[in-house]
């Protein structure tokens, strides 16, 4: 086979990819349409827009996220009560991707819509715990939880597989800039450092834990699932997010890595995330 021809195929097979990535999260059907006169909610020159723009990163920090969020015992009740976590994965991990690119690339007006969006949703999501607490998906308190485990996982997952050179001054100012959508959101006293994000894991510590209903729900979100294509990498991505876990999220879940198996984890998530920067090129 001559050069040119098997330059195409792989031109074919690396367009069929990002395609189907793409698919994953909806991103051609999302307005990203910013003037140029739009500040926007988050700075064109913020370190949000390098993090964000980073899919394997995100996707393994975004299933880390969900992890450690489903730790507070509110948030899991808000997952239990109100969500098809047992057959719409995907579907939550879309929702995500999607609101977390308007509002981080978007217009100021698109990204203020997709805000109030999510919170008339919030204004449905109540319940009560098993011990009767009660609980809404618009506690503030809950809100800036939800947001922290959100951006930290981003970030990890961002430091760990494109780029572990990223200052302790834009790391900092990654969690400035995000902090402005979850106060938007009606979170309050959101951490704005990686000081005060570890400030904030010691003082909320002691309401995190883990049960049968938390181990279910994570058993759902690391199946590999049924689609052959998406099962591999799936399985990749679900073992880094859980090897990106903070130790103390880690043993909650019962999920503690041994050491010996972290290189391994490390450099297959690496790969992928090698093939899915290659698939996603600019055409």
């Amino acid at each position: 086979m001559s050069d040119a021809p098997a330059a195409g195929l792989v031109e074919r097979a690396r367009g069929a990819l990002g395609d189907r990535l793409r698919a994953l999260v909806a991103s051609e059907q999302l307005d990203l349409a910013r003037a140029a006169d739009d500040p926007g909610l988050i700075a064109r020159d913020s370190p949000a827009w390098a993090v964000h723009a980073d899919f394997s990163a995100m996707m393994i920090g975004g299933i880390s996220a969900l992890l450690l969020q489903m730790l507070h015992p509110r948030a899991l009740a808000g997952v239990w009560d109100h969500s098809g976590f047992r057959d719409d994965r995907l579907g939550r991990l879309r929702r995500t991707a999607s609101f977390i690119a308007v509002t981080t690339f978007g217009a100021t007006d698109t990204a203020e819509r997709a805000i109030a969006q999510v919170r008339r949703v919030h204004d449905h999501v109540t319940g009560t715990l098993p011990d009767g607490t009660p609980y809404r998906a618009d506690d503030p308190a809950l809100l800036t939880w939800i947001h922290v485990a959100e951006v930290d996982s981003f970030l990890r997952g961002y430091l760990r597989y494109r780029d572990a050179s990223l200052s302790a001054a834009e790391q900092d100012r990654y969690l400035a800039d995000t902090a402005v959508v979850a106060e938007k959101l009606g979170a309050v006293e959101v951490p704005r450092s990686r000081a005060a994000v570890a400030a904030y894991y010691a003082r909320i510590l002691p309401e995190l834990r883990a049960d049968h209903r938390t181990r279910e729900v994570a058993a759902a979100l690391l199946a590999p699932g049924d689609d052959p294509a998406a099962a591999a990498a799936l399985t990749v991505a679900s073992a880094a997010a859980v090897d990106l876990l903070p130790g103390w999220a880690a043993a909650l879940h019962g999920r503690l890595q041994p050491a010996a198996a972290r290189p391994a984890i490390r450099a297959g998530a690496d790969g992928m995330s090698r093939v899915m920067r290659w698939a996603l090129r600019a055409r």
